[in-house]
């Protein structure tokens, strides 16, 4: 198959390139970095250069393409997060339309089924809903739980407060995924004869916070680590005074609050995948502790 991978080479898409490249496939990367292009053909890719904003060369990178790989890069720096996933979203529906795509694994995310509330995970709930107004493209929507590398931002907290803190915590459940086991179950899903709209939930391993702190902690030699939840007023100025904008900060208030509540896994515990990842906790742990 003739492969699209956005994403350049991340968390995601470089495991993911990598796979179906051993597989056999003739896989192109999209990159708005030059430099990435070496990197990109030492994968055994070809590196397509250019911007998600420009729709001419979304066209023409995905004309000829059995099936494409679609993500919307995080961008902390836009003034609206919400209308950066719609534009781009807008853009990549527009792309596979004109281009005559037939096949997209999106990657969006668990609380994606959600209309308010969720902070930046309404951005993947908008192009969810813009991909699904495709008609005649089979698409997966992939919904990964809380990533792994999201506890490295503890870090800073562990070793100033001796404790993590957030707007979740205590005994809230947190379903958490590693990068590789997402790029995997994408891998599956590209190779997949699929019709229609379908959502797959894609987790490594399930903890309450308490657990997770316990395990993180026994890792880096703080057995007693605690999980405290803090108030939304506690969470928004912490992260303001680290120097993050009020509107991104918000963003993540309102999705650490849709995690504390469980509004945001609801769904999920209704749909949840026949088998888990295989990057256990245990096994992020030990990353955790050689970085921290």
């Amino acid at each position: 198959m003739k492969v699209i991978v956005t994403g350049s080479l991340g968390n995601i898409s470089k495991p993911l390139t990598k796979e179906l490249v051993q597989k056999g496939h003739t896989v192109t990367v999209i990159s708005s970095k030059p430099e990435k292009q070496k990197d990109i053909e030492a994968l055994g890719a070809t590196a397509a250069i250019g911007s998600l904003e420009d729709v001419d060369f979304l066209v023409s990178t995905f004309t000829g393409a059995d099936a494409v790989y679609a993500m919307v890069p995080p961008n902390y720096t836009v003034p609206d997060p919400r209308e950066y996933y719609q534009r781009t979203g807008s853009n990549y529906a527009q792309a596979i339309q004109q281009s005559g795509v037939k096949r997209v694994v999106h990657l969006s995310s668990m609380g994606a089924n959600l209309d308010k509330g969720t902070g930046f995970i309404l951005g993947s709930h908008d192009v969810e809903g813009i991909l699904n107004e495709l008609s005649d493209v089979a698409i997966t929507h992939l919904r990964p739980g809380y990533f792994y590398y999201n506890l490295y931002n503890f870090v800073d907290m562990i070793k100033g407060l001796g404790f993590i803190g957030a707007n979740y915590g205590g005994d809230d459940k947190l379903v958490m995924v590693a990068p590789i086991d997402i790029a995997a179950a994408a891998a599956e899903e590209i190779e997949i004869a699929a019709t229609g709209k379908q959502v797959r939930y894609v987790v490594s391993d399930e903890h309450t916070a308490n657990e997770t702190a316990h395990i993180l902690g026994a890792a880096i030699g703080k057995p007693d680590l605690k999980w405290v939840i803090l108030t939304d007023e506690q969470t928004q100025g912490g992260l303001e005074e680290s120097g993050m904008p009020t509107h991104i900060a918000a963003n993540f208030v309102e999705m650490g609050t849709s995690i504390h509540s469980g509004a945001s896994r609801q769904d999920y515990e209704l749909h949840k995948p026949i088998a888990m990842g295989k990057v256990k906790l245990e096994d992020f742990a030990k990353e955790f502790a050689a970085a921290f």
